[in-house]
């Protein structure tokens, strides 16, 4: 069993959000997108909230830890999980991807792949080890079914 994690991936979140608004404000290498356009960052935004709470709420009422590589009660297959299997991680994606769109600086892009990258190395890829030791075939077959991401 992995050991407790002490920073979670809402953690990564904040910390990809101050790295974006530091670049915005001391970096702001070019505008890719302008207002009034680049308002429509909002539309990313909100749905990665939406997104994500909305995965949560899954693990909830399936009466199963949301915190990761605390040991999982049900395999949650319904819902955003049908569609992918991180819809938790997709929606901070998305909610980062919204806030580089509002702030129209190119440089603020940046932390979206690495944020991306360390949520897949430091999270997903032992949570999906740490569900195949739970769930075995159930969740081998979900996975065969439904991606990582999209």
């Amino acid at each position: 069993m992995e050991r407790k994690r002490k920073v979670i991936p809402p953690v990564y979140l904040v910390v990809a959000l101050l790295v974006m608004a530091a670049l915005h404000l001391f970096l702001p290498v070019a505008r890719f997108v302008e207002p009034p356009y680049s308002y429509l960052g909002a539309i990313p935004l909100v749905g990665g909230i939406v997104m994500a709470a909305t995965a949560s709420s899954a693990f909830r009422r399936a009466g199963t830890p949301v915190l990761p590589f605390e040991r999982s009660t049900a395999l949650v297959t319904t819902g955003l999980y049908r569609v992918t299997r991180n819809p938790m991680y997709l929606g901070m994606l998305l909610i980062l991807a919204g806030v580089a769109l509002l702030s129209g600086s190119a440089s603020t892009l940046l932390p979206i792949p690495v944020f991306a990258w360390a949520i897949q190395r430091n999270f997903i890829v032992g949570e999906e080890r740490f569900l195949e030791e739970i769930f075995g075939a159930r969740y081998l077959d979900y996975k065969r079914q439904v991606r990582r991401w999209l």
